[in-house]
């Protein structure tokens, strides 16, 4: 079973927000495959199922918020005896510029704390990455993450999510070192 799991935080309040991209690019999947999410209280998360990529594959939107993240992750690797390689994590990243994209195997979490908490629940860092770039406001980074897209930035993002879906399918297609050729130059505005 492969796992993909977008990040960021419930709640109305957090929607269209850079750190609420990892959710925006589960929901466009979920949407193009006909998936229907389900509250599964016991791994505080959201979930659907569904063909995509040419593999079956669980869509999850963890409910703890982003700090917590591993809290439900971990126990829905562990549930469906996946190992860390079968999980692909789409999240944002403030140290990639707008409208940029970034396939990763393993590392650490580079200060990003769901995917610190990600790494320490399941015991190992070897899980795939989509990092979507949302910039960086080095006087208030908070605000910036939790804060709403410029409407001139909005459209960008866009971009990135429905990008972020190919890269997905592609990594489940043909592999990381294929994914990671054709997509870790990419960009929104097409500057490689």
């Amino acid at each position: 079973m492969k796992i993909i799991a977008g990040l960021g935080n419930p709640g109305a309040r957090y929607e269209g927000t850079p750190h609420n991209i990892g959710f925006e690019a589960v929901d466009a999947i979920a949407s193009g495959a006909g998936a229907v999410w389900e509250n599964k209280k016991a791994f505080k998360c959201l979930m659907a199922r569904c063909g995509f990529g040419g593999c079956q594959v669980l869509l999850v939107k963890p409910q703890t918020f982003m700090n917590l993240s591993g809290d439900s992750i971990a126990p829905v690797v562990r549930y469906h005896n996946a190992a860390p390689s079968d999980l692909i994590v789409i999240h944002d990243d403030i140290d990639l510029p707008v409208g940029r994209m970034r396939i990763r195997k393993g590392g650490s979490g580079g200060g990003h704390n769901g995917i610190r908490s990600i790494a320490e629940r399941l015991g190992s860092c070897d899980f795939l990455r989509i990092k979507l770039g949302v910039g960086k406001d080095k006087s208030n980074v908070v605000a910036h993450v939790l804060g709403r897209f410029a409407p001139e930035v909005r459209g960008t993002m866009d971009r990135v999510v429905a990008a972020s879906v190919g890269a997905a399918a592609k990594l489940l297609a043909d592999g990381a070192g294929s994914a990671m050729n054709e997509f870790n130059g990419w960009s929104a505005d097409g500057r490689a």
